[in-house]
C-alpha cells in the first residue's frame, strides 16, 4: 500500500470517527502541528508514535510502518496550491516574502531560516471583528557559509 493511501485511510478515519488533530496528538505527541503534519505524511514517526497512530486509526502493521520512513516533503503535486487555504499561504509568501526576507537578512546576515531545526504554533484568536488565525514559525537562522 502507497503512503498516500496510508494518509487516506487515516483521514476517512478520523472523519468516520469524529476526531480532532489535537486530540490524536494528546495520545500520540508532541505536538498537535508536527503530528498533524506526520499523519499527513510530511514527516516519519518513531516506531512508538506509529503504533499509537495505528491503534488510533485501525492501521496495520505494514500501514504502520509507513508512517515511520522518511517522507518526500513538499509534494502536493501541483505548482500553484488550488486549495484556497493553501493558496493564500502562497500569496502571502508572494506578497509578503520579499519583506520578510529583507528583515530577516537585515536582523540575521546572508542566510534562511530552517525547516529542518523548526517549530510552529497554530491558534485561534478571539476578535469582535472576526476570529483571527495566529501562526507562528520558528526556525533556526542558517548562515550561508563562505569558501
Amino acid at each position: 500500500m502507497p503512503r498516500l493511501e496510508v494518509t487516506e485511510k487515516i483521514v476517512a478515519a478520523k472523519l468516520a470517527k469524529g476526531l480532532t488533530w489535537e486530540g490524536v496528538a494528546k495520545e500520540i505527541g508532541p505536538a498537535k502541528e508536527w503530528c498533524t503534519c506526520a499523519l499527513l505524511g510530511q514527516m516519519a514517526m518513531n516506531a512508538d508514535e506509529a503504533a499509537k497512530a495505528a491503534k488510533i486509526f485501525d492501521l496495520t502493521d505494514e500501514e504502520a510502518k509507513w508512517l515511520t520512513v522518511p517522507p518526500y516533503r513538499g509534494g502536493l503535486g501541483q505548482e500553484v496550491p488550488t486549495d484556497a487555504l493553501l493558496y493564500r499561504f502562497y500569496e502571502l509568501i508572494q506578497v509578503y516574502g520579499p519583506s520578510i526576507k529583507a528583515l530577516i537578512e537585515e536582523q540575521f546576515g546572508d542566510g534562511i531560516m530552517s525547516a529542518i531545526d523548526f517549530s510552529m504554533d497554530i491558534s485561534k484568536e478571539k476578535n469582535p471583528a472576526g476570529d483571527r488565525v495566529v501562526v507562528v514559525l520558528n526556525g533556526k537562522f542558517l548562515p550561508y557559509k563562505r569558501y
